[in-house]
């Protein structure tokens, strides 16, 4: 049997911070935590799987006596927004109808996408969907974030891989991913690509620096320049036939 630990979890507590803060009595806290669950799917289905992909990295939720809460993090935020608002208005509607709750939607914008584990991972996977090499694309964005000043990353996509008849798994990996380390800043990010010959995964570890270095870290991530797409990362190339 596998020994894995999500890398999120295994520091929930230590160094991370929880995605959902709440507290709610034993009677009411299975409706608050489907209520979760369901708000998050829904963001999920409107920003990352529908057009324009807005590339939502973590939804963040805190709940009052009145009201709900929700940050997402985001790259690109003007598609969040949308103009005058009328996007985040939209959103913030269907999740009251979800839950039917009073809900505040705020918008928190990513910097740089190359310092992401989970913005990386839905660009693979939303190219893997247009047909995209996977080494080329797995190679690229290593390269990418190390640019960025990652000081590590580990990429493994799992599936029918360049639609193969066999599924297997292919892992890339540049600089130092130390997971047992809680000291260790490891972002971890998963998606899934439903391209037409099946579901293929994508996993993405990647290492900052260490949690007391954090304030300097993200100084320099605001101040880096991004080296792909706008929240997207590189468009690739296209395929030679």
């Amino acid at each position: 049997m596998g020994q894995k630990t999500h890398p999120t979890g295994f520091r929930i507590g230590i160094t991370e911070d929880w995605r959902s803060r709440w507290y709610a009595p034993k009677a009411a806290y299975a409706e608050f935590l489907i209520e979760d669950f369901k708000i998050r799917q829904l963001i999920d289905r409107k920003l990352n799987r529908t057009a324009p992909y807005a590339g939502c990295a973590e939804v963040e939720i805190e709940r009052t006596r009145n009201e709900v809460k929700v940050v997402i993090a985001t790259a690109r935020p003007g598609m969040v927004i949308g103009p005058k608002g009328a996007e985040v208005d939209k959103l913030r509607e269907a999740l009251e109808e979800l839950i039917d709750r009073k809900v505040s939607v705020s918008i928190k914008e990513i910097k740089n996408p190359d310092l992401n584990a989970q913005l990386i991972a839905l660009d693979i996977a939303e190219q893997l969907k247009k047909r995209g090499s996977f080494r080329r694309l797995m190679k690229m964005h290593c390269d990418a974030s190390i640019a960025a000043g990652a000081k590590g990353i580990k990429i493994i996509c799992k599936g029918r891989l360049g639609g193969a008849e066999m599924s297997r798994m292919e892992t890339q990996k540049l600089g130092s991913i130390p997971l047992q380390t809680l000291q260790a800043w490891v972002d971890y990010g998963y998606a899934q690509s439903f391209t037409t010959y099946g579901a293929i995964g994508v996993r993405v570890w990647l290492h900052r620096g260490s949690y007391r270095d954090m304030d300097s870290i993200l100084e320099a991530a605001d101040n880096a320049e991004p080296t792909g797409r706008r929240g997207r990362g590189p468009r690739p190339e296209p395929r030679q036939e």
